[in-house]
């Protein structure tokens, strides 16, 4: 499998609104990189931060893919104006979804080694990124979602022309299926068991998938 990069996103915290009377910092709001390479380290690109670590960022959240294939459907059916960042990502793909691509597998970028870790759970700071309070709602509902990666292997990788290569599959769960093992109360007891027990996947959605079955 090979993902075509078609952006390189980053973002320093900022405010992005005001929430129960107090100021919100996010780094949700990310530009496309203007340079031919960016070094990508253990928990963030070069240039990226995020505001909340006990939520967000971290060895298992450093980077945050998301694909263009999801964009018709945000555009077309939901009004949603799709673009490079728009989902708060820092790779912006093309060549597969979240049922295509599985919990451990690895890409290589450039110097660097990927290694998919958990999908993304919508919050209320993407409502508010979005200007729209039903997009985490959407996101959920639809598993259109992406994944975060941890770095396996720091190092320096291609910004414009570049590809993702899947050296190793996980043989994990798909992201779809570990998305809604922990966010779909209906999930299928055997496949939220077998996505509990993916070596590669984070600690906390592992916390969050048996968390259901113990339910």
């Amino acid at each position: 499998m090979e993902l075509r990069l078609l952006s390189v996103n980053v973002g320093m915290p900022r405010e992005i609104g005001i929430y129960q009377g107090a100021q919100v910092m996010s780094g949700i709001a990310k530009a496309p990189v203007e340079v031919s390479s960016i070094f990508v380290g253990r928990t963030n690109l070069a240039g990226d931060a995020q505001a909340d670590l006990s939520v967000h960022g971290g060895v298992d959240k450093a980077v945050y893919c998301y694909p263009k294939e999801h964009w018709p459907w945000w555009e077309g059916e939901k009004g949603l104006p799709s673009r490079a960042g728009t989902f708060g990502e820092n790779l912006t793909l093309e060549g597969a979804d979240e049922t295509e691509v599985a919990i451990g597998d690895r890409f290589r970028w450039g110097g660097a080694i990927l290694e998919v870790s958990q999908p993304r759970a919508p919050c209320y700071k993407f409502a508010m990124y979005s200007k729209r309070p039903d997009t985490p709602a959407l996101m959920t509902r639809s598993g259109r979602c992406g994944w975060y990666c941890r770095v396996i292997r720091e190092g320096e990788a291609p910004v414009s022309g570049a590809v993702l290569v899947r050296d190793a599959p996980g043989g994990g769960p798909t992201v779809r299926d570990a998305f809604f093992a922990a966010l779909d109360p209906r999930a299928d007891a055997e496949i939220r068991s077998r996505v509990a027990s993916t070596p590669a996947l984070a600690a906390s959605w592992r916390t969050a998938v048996e968390r259901r079955m113990w339910a």
